[in-house]
């Protein structure tokens, strides 16, 4: 048995808390409460309304979760010693990997790639969904791939242009790339909770692709009266996926869609959709374009810890690389 196995025995689970039994952890799994960091978070209030128990038993449960997750502060060097279990997946560009410090997408995080059709937005979600299987000396996490797909635009042949070009098996590796096609934003939401189980069940999830993040929520509140609907309701959904990145420790990619800003008279008018609530949300975002001769630019535009850079990568048939 690994030391992650027996970590996952040891944790306590909902039914461990006084007062939570068999009966009331199903009303709360039902609602997308899955464990203690779930349970930790509620009001009192709300876990009374959701498994119909009194305010005393609801206080006193989350008061025993919280206890039981240690929450609250911790030195520099505790946080530190939690990010080493941080795991990387390759690009399959050494340039575009540099801009990302080094080594390629980073989990417990949310990386955003925006840009215009065809800056290679979704081809990079399609790479990272075959090279998240790849080995860790290879720049691979050995996992599987989620790819939510808002818009059409996952190719199963694609995944199997890709794995030929790299030598792998392209049946074994579409087999570990779990598709959802998502048609509205309450389905998109839904998924992220059934990302939640699935892990729980023991799928080696390592990288979750959204393609596009904002697609539906953009389609379904249209004009500026639900403007403020729309952004409370993308809120939640960030808060969901970094929720996710950070307690299983998986990665996030999700593509954006753009549009020019009016106001700007010089530059690039291309700006991405979603305002704030996306742009704070996201741990890296990076802007992609074409370049010259064939080429697509990536512009580091808010990282927290690495500096504003561009990096030039091609798509080719092996999916992105540094060169044609």
């Amino acid at each position: 048995m690994t030391k992650e196995e027996e970590k996952k025995e040891e944790e306590p689970g909902l039914t461990d808390i006084p007062g939570i039994g068999p009966g009331i952890a199903s009303k709360l799994e039902a609602a997308g409460v899955y464990d203690l960091m779930g349970l930790a978070v509620m009001s009192p209030s709300d876990l009374a309304e959701m498994a119909g128990v009194g305010a005393a038993v609801a206080r006193k449960a989350i008061q025993a979760a919280r206890n039981m997750m240690k929450l609250g502060f911790s030195d520099g060097i505790e946080y530190d010693n939690r990010r080493k279990d941080v795991h990387y997946i390759t690009t399959g560009s050494k340039a575009f990997n540099d801009l990302l410090g080094g080594k390629g997408v980073e989990s417990r995080s949310i990386t955003e790639a925006y840009g215009a059709f065809g800056s290679g937005k979704t081809q990079l979600g399609l790479t990272l969904a075959v090279n998240v299987q790849l080995p860790k000396e290879k720049g691979g996490s050995n996992g599987k791939a989620v790819y939510i797909d808002t818009e059409g635009t996952f190719r199963p042949e694609r995944i199997r242009q890709i794995a030929q070009a790299m030598g792998a098996n392209p049946e074994k590796v579409l087999k570990n790339i779990l598709v959802a096609r998502a048609f509205n934003s309450d389905h998109q939401i839904l998924l992220v909770d059934r990302i939640a189980e699935m892990i729980k069940e023991g799928e080696p999830i390592k990288i979750v692709i959204i393609d596009s993040l904002t697609a539906h929520f953009r389609a379904e509140f249209a004009g500026r009266g639900q403007l403020a609907d729309r952004q409370q309701r993308l809120n939640r959904y960030l808060h969901n996926l970094m929720k996710l990145a950070e307690k299983s420790n998986v990665a996030i990619y999700v593509t954006n869609q753009v549009m020019a800003n009016p106001a700007m008279m010089f530059g690039d008018p291309t700006t991405a959709i979603g305002g704030n609530i996306v742009g704070h949300a996201s741990t890296y975002r990076i802007y992609l374009r074409r370049g010259k001769q064939g080429s697509r630019v990536a512009k580091m535009i808010d990282s927290p810890n690495l500096p504003d850079n561009e990096a030039v990568f091609y798509v080719t048939e092996a999916g992105v690389t540094d060169q044609t």
